[in-house]
């Protein structure tokens, strides 16, 4: 037993130096950055914080690279300053709404010039902080029909540790494991409401054109114009005398597709592979009203 304590003091003794050791790299590389565009003037309000809200399996790394392409004309920092999910991953367990405004008052406190990426829900005191002059948000999300496609594969074959992973593992198949994603798990202790149930706390960042929003599909079939879109709207509250060119260069060259698990195939419309009459019976019935808010489809003939 003395042994066993010893160990975990290690362990967590181990973790809180890497911890400490990751934040004053962090630190100093956005020092760094700073005394690099030392030279740029800086916009009314001083720097934003630069941040990508995702509906989950949606294209969030993605996004974190585009993001992340904004450090090399501007002083932002090079590396993502931290995540934030609804949900714990291996848990399952459904973070407070004073935890999310923790973590977006942390961002506020480090003073701007971050990039930062959240599954984050659209409740009235986020929805307030987050259109503010403190951010640049950018809203991203998917064809909820590749979504529930994705999730399978990730949470059966990628992820491990998910709270879901072994229920799917025990699923005869591919085709039942698609019922669940499209459906969720209403008996289950963690909370996993049907894919409906899962997009309709992110809807009202769609309300709000301080957000950004982005069909992840454009950044597939009509990148060059999605990156100017992008482009613009941080230029809106952060004015550089840089070319657009060398902007939008910098933004596309930030994109690295093996570093992103949702870029698994790199195509659109992966769901009528997959979808059965069943499979798409089931959806229409729990989520065919989002398909067409979210311009997908103009009503359920599909």
């Amino acid at each position: 037993m003395r042994a066993l304590r010893h160990k975990n003091l290690w362990l967590n003794t181990c973790m809180a130096l890497k911890s400490s050791l990751r934040s004053m790299i962090y630190q100093t590389e956005k020092q760094m950055q700073s005394l690099r565009f030392a030279a740029v003037p800086k916009p009314q309000n001083d720097w934003p914080i630069l941040l990508g809200i995702s509906f989950p399996k949606s294209g969030t790394h993605l996004l974190d690279q585009i993001l992340l392409g904004f450090s090399n004309v501007a002083p932002f920092s090079k590396r993502l300053h931290s995540f934030y999910a609804e949900y714990e991953g291996e848990s399952g367990r459904k973070r407070t709404p004073e935890q999310a405004l923790a973590w977006l008052d942390s961002l506020r406190a480090n003073g701007g010039r971050d990039v930062a990426s959240a599954h984050l829900f659209a409740r009235p005191d986020a929805i307030k902080r987050v259109c503010s002059p403190d951010f640049v948000p950018y809203f991203i999300f998917r064809d909820p029909r590749d979504v529930v496609v994705s999730h399978v594969f990730y949470v059966t074959d990628m992820e491990a540790h998910h709270v879901h992973h072994n229920y799917y593992q025990s699923l005869p198949d591919f085709n039942a494991r698609l019922n669940v994603s499209i459906l969720g798990r209403p008996d289950s202790d963690a909370e996993f409401p049907d894919i409906a149930g899962r997009f309709v706390p992110y809807l009202s960042w769609l309300d709000h054109p301080e957000v950004m929003a982005i069909h992840f599909e454009d950044l597939i079939l009509d990148r060059a114009s999605t990156l100017t879109r992008i482009m613009d709207h941080f230029l809106a509250r952060a004015p550089l005398q840089t070319s657009r060119q060398l902007i939008l260069n910098s933004l596309e060259a930030s994109i690295n597709p093996t570093k992103s698990p949702t870029f698994r195939s790199g195509k659109t419309g992966e769901w009528k592979k997959h979808f059965t009459d069943e499979h798409k019976r089931i959806f229409k019935e729990v989520a065919g009203d989002l398909l067409v808010k979210l311009g997908y489809e103009k009503n359920s003939d599909w």
